[in-house]
């Protein structure tokens, strides 16, 4: 039980890669609290890891709100005394020609995708400075923020700052012995991605050396791995999990 006794938030946990996050970390021995602005599949997420003996609670959360993340970190610190573990993986995109994007629509993706992991990770870092125990901070971003994406040029800038921050972040908190990374999916086998036509992800897919969709799991194998002692020495890096998708990137 690698992460007994830690703390860990873990945002966008209803489903997807933040669920398999949350399971993840559990399995691991953290008590994970799930955030999400969708409560039922939160809720739903969290009762499941208890019933598999693992402790979680649901917290809803609104990752562009930020009344609703200073409700969050107040309920997370009546929950538990100290927070030592912050997922960033909540996030959204829609593949949509730049010309055709409308400035709600960028306000959206940035919101989500960049915004959103700045503003969590603000609300939980002065604790983990406090505490002096250290801390875990791993941003979920995306291969296209790494190399672009066609369709995806406003979510592959978004994704592109969370690596930026992921970097200076973690020059300016190694002294504290926090390590902040950045975990980089491929196409992912998600409910957002299965709401992408059917060719697209075809395409991805032949795009792909594996030959295949990564499963939710293997991308919270690469996050579990930046939130344990095993990735101590590691920070500010980038992992990308993508079946060889960006092996040029």
């Amino acid at each position: 039980m690698q992460l007994k006794g830690k703390t860990a938030v873990v945002t966008g946990a209803a489903s997807g890669i933040g669920r398999a996050t949350a399971r993840k970390l559990a399995e691991a021995g953290a008590y994970v609290l799930l955030a999400d602005i969708a409560e039922e599949g939160g809720r739903a997420a969290a009762a499941e890891i208890r019933e598999q003996g693992g402790q979680a609670d649901f917290i809803r959360l609104d990752v562009t709100d930020a009344d609703s993340i200073a409700a969050f970190r107040t309920e997370a610190y009546r929950k538990s005394a100290h927070v030592d573990i912050v997922a960033n993986v909540a996030g959204w995109g829609k593949i949509q020609p730049f010309l055709e994007n409308t400035p709600e629509f960028w306000r959206k993706v940035v919101d989500l995708n960049l915004m959103g992991p700045i503003a969590v990770t603000h609300a939980f870092l002065g604790g983990m400075i406090e505490q002096g125990q250290g801390g875990k901070v791993v941003t979920v971003s995306s291969d296209a923020g790494r190399v672009g994406s066609l369709g995806e040029t406003v979510y592959s800038g978004a994704k592109g700052g969370a690596i930026a921050f992921t970097k200076s972040l973690a020059r300016e908190v190694a002294r504290h012995n926090i390590n902040v990374n950045c975990v980089c999916p491929g196409p992912t086998a998600t409910p957002l991605l299965a709401a992408v036509p059917e060719k697209h992800q075809e395409a991805f897919v032949k795009a792909t050396p594996m030959r295949r969709l990564a499963q939710p799991s293997e991308i919270a194998d690469a996050v579990l791995f930046f939130c344990t002692e095993q990735s101590g020495f590691v920070t500010g890096q980038v992992l990308s999990v993508s079946g060889g998708l960006t092996l040029a990137g």
